[in-house]
């Protein structure tokens, strides 16, 4: 069992401020449009747009929103034509830190990226400095209250997860890239609530950044996803739950 990973608290307060900026639908729409144009509109066989879809679905995006996202990305309707890029770099107390992005202008979006890195006492590296240290899962977070502890085991043994971790946010599950869709289908099958499922960029390990940094590198991460071309912000701190409090 992996020890509890702060991932979920981490998450939680991603989406709220997502949320309270208005953010949700942009970046959604953009991964929807994004997957389509990667995939073919077929959910069914395109299952990155079939989690985009999803999402968009929970986070109530309207359907027609979701259908000219969808053919932008074909080509049916005229839209933006989006590069994913991932930057890579440190920040302060030498946190390893993952930026995905959807841009359609490189040279804007590298020196904004750039900009905050610098602002907060962080550099921005070449591509592969720190990508070795992530890998990408399936992550889900079980509202804690949605059952007990031994039933949550014996869901996860049922589903053949890759491991598990539990805390006091929740319970968490970690599948592989291939797995994810089915596990979440399964979960939603058996009607469990699931406050968080996201395919994400997992740290092999964590480093503790020195307390008076800690501020600074939340600053930073926040910095960093209020960029509009910013879709995820991922590293690999390890941050006590007091200090995610104190710094809120």
């Amino acid at each position: 069992m992996s020890g509890h990973s702060k991932w979920s608290t981490i998450k939680r307060k991603k989406a709220a401020v997502d949320a309270k900026r208005g953010k949700v639908f942009t970046k959604i729409l953009r991964e929807v449009t994004v997957s389509a144009r990667l995939g073919g509109s077929d959910i069914d066989g395109n299952p990155r747009l079939r989690a985009a879809v999803q999402e968009a679905r929970a986070n109530n995006v309207p359907s027609d929103n979701i259908d000219r996202a969808i053919k932008k990305g074909t080509g049916e309707l005229e839209g933006v034509n989006y590069e994913e890029i991932t930057y890579e770099g440190y920040g302060p107390g030498g946190v390893a830190l993952l930026v995905d992005v959807m841009t359609d202008n490189r040279n804007r979006t590298v020196g904004e990226v750039r900009h905050v890195f610098t602002k907060y006492g962080g550099n921005l590296g070449q591509d592969g400095c720190v990508g070795w240290m992530f890998e990408k899962r399936g992550y889900f977070l079980i509202e804690p209250d949605s059952m007990d502890e031994e039933a949550f085991m014996e869901l996860a043994l049922e589903l053949e997860v890759d491991d598990v971790a539990t805390g006091e946010d929740g319970y968490e599950i970690f599948t592989s890239v291939a797995d994810y869709v089915t596990v979440k289908d399964a979960l939603e099958g058996r009607e469990v609530a699931v406050a968080v499922a996201q395919l994400a960029m997992m740290p092999s390990n964590q480093v503790e950044p020195p307390e008076e940094k800690v501020s600074s590198v939340l600053r930073m991460v926040e910095a960093l996803e209020d960029l509009d071309d910013v879709q995820n912000v991922w590293m690999n701190a390890q941050i006590a739950d007091d200090l995610l409090e104190a710094n809120a």
